[in-house]
C-alpha cells in the first residue's frame, strides 16, 4: 500500500509529497518492522533499484512475511527528478536538516515528519552512493558512538566493509544520526556511483535485507547466504590517495584490488602536451576499496582510499571471508 509521509504546499497549486510503500503480512503480524530509505541525494540513484527489487519481491511473497516493511525510495524527489544532490532551488543538502521542526520552514517540516513515520522501526537501512567522482564497493558506516548496537546488524547485511568512524567526524544534523540517537538503529550504506545503478550491488544488498529481516523475524521465507565484511575501526588503518596535479586520471586497477606497497593504480596525464604529470601509486600494501571514476582532477583531488592489508587480514579471519564471494 503506497502511503504519504507528509506533504507540503508549492507555488501555482502545486505539492511536494514524501511516499512510503507498506507491505504487510497477509494475516496478523508481529508489529515488527525494518524500513528502506534512499534518495536523501538526489544524484544517488544506487537506492534506487534496492527499493524496486525488494518491493517487487516482498508482493509476491507476502505468506512469508511476518512484520512489516517500510520502503522510502525518494525522501528528496525533486533532488532525484533533476539529478541534483540537494533540494533544488534552496542549494540545500537534506541531509543537513534533521530530525527538522515542524514549526520551521516546508523542508525542515518535511524533514520532522519523515523522522516522525520511521522512529521506532526495529532497523533502519539509509541507502546512499558515492559522488560521481568515485566508486565505493558496498560498506556500511558506522560512528563509533554507536558501534556496540549497530556492527552486530552490520556484519549481517552482506556488504564488503564495515568502516567505524571517529566520533568528531559526526554530523548531529544527518537523518541517521537524528535516529540511533532516538533509539532507532539505523546503517549508513554507501556503494557504487553517482548518478548510475550498479546492478550487481543492490542484488548483494537485498540479499542482505532479506538476511536482516530472517533474523528479526520480520520474514519466513527463503534466506540468503551473506558474506562476512572487513571491519575497520583504527584512525590509522585507512590511507588516503590525493592528486598532487591537475589533468585527466587514467586508472590501472578497479576498486576491490589487492594491491602491494607502490603499485601503479593510475596516471594524470596532460592532454596537451603528451605527458604523464603524477603517478597514483599504493603507499602501503592493502586493499583499494575506493577509486576515483570521473577523469577530470584538480590538485588535491581525492584518488582513492586503501585499507592496510594486515588490517584486512584481520578483518577477514574466519568470521570475515570477503573472499567469498556468495552469489545471490
Amino acid at each position: 500500500m503506497i502511503q504519504t509521509v507528509a506533504r507540503a504546499g508549492l507555488p501555482v497549486d502545486e505539492l511536494q509529497e514524501i511516499r512510503k510503500m507498506r507491505i504487510e503480512p497477509l494475516r496478523g503480524g508481529n508489529g515488527k518492522r525494518i524500513s528502506i530509505v534512499t534518495g536523501i541525494h538526489g544524484d544517488e540513484l544506487e537506492g534506487q533499484y534496492v527499493c524496486y527489487r525488494l518491493s517487487g519481491y516482498l508482493k509476491e511473497h507476502r505468506e512469508c512475511l511476518r512484520g512489516m516493511v517500510d520502503i522510502y525510495p525518494a525522501l528528496n524527489p525533486f533532488g532525484i527528478d533533476s539529478i541534483t544532490r540537494g533540494i533544488p532551488a534552496f542549494d540545500l543538502d537534506m541531509n543537513r536538516i534533521f530530525p527538522g521542526n515542524t514549526e520551521g520552514d516546508m523542508n525542515e517540516y518535511l524533514a520532522a515528519e519523515i523522522i516522525r513515520d520511521i522512529e521506532g522501526s526495529d532497523l533502519v537501512l539509509d541507502i546512499h552512493a558515492s559522488n560521481i567522482f568515485l566508486t565505493e564497493v558496498p560498506q556500511i558506516r558506522i560512528n563509533e558512538l554507536h558501534q556496540d548496537r549497530l556492527v552486530p546488524y552490520a556484519k549481517e547485511a552482506n556488504v564488503d566493509f564495515i568502516w567505524v568512524h571517529g566520533a568528531s567526524t559526526v554530523l548531529e544534523s544527518t537523518f541517521a544520526h537524528s535516529l540511533n540517537i532516538r533509539n532507532t538503529p539505523t546503517l549508513v550504506v554507501e556503494m557504487g556511483v553517482g548518478m548510475r545503478i550498479t546492478k550487481e550491488y543492490g542484488e548483494q544488498l537485498f540479499a542482505g535485507i532479506i538476511h536482516l529481516m530472517k533474523l528479526l523475524d520480520i520474514w519466513d521465507g527463503e534466506d540468503y547466504p551473506v558474506r562476512r565484511p572487513v571491519i575497520s575501526s583504527g584512525y590509522d588503518d585507512v590511507c588516503f590517495l590525493n592528486a598532487s596535479s591537475s589533468g585527466i586520471f587514467l586508472k590501472n586497477r578497479n576498486h576491490g584490488a589487492m594491491l602491494k606497497k607502490d603499485d601503479l593504480i593510475g596516471t594524470i596525464v596532460n592532454p596537451l602536451s603528451g605527458e604523464v604529470i603524477d603517478e597514483i601509486k599504493s603507499p602501503a600494501d592493502g586493499w583499494l576499496f575506493t577509486i576515483r571514476e570521473y577523469p577530470v582532477v584538480s590538485e588535491g583531488s581525492l584518488m582513492g582510499r586503501v585499507l592496510r592489508k594486515e588490517v584486512y587480514d584481520t578483518g577477514k579471519g574466519e568470521e570475515a571471508d570477503h573472499g567469498k564471494k556468495d552469489t545471490v
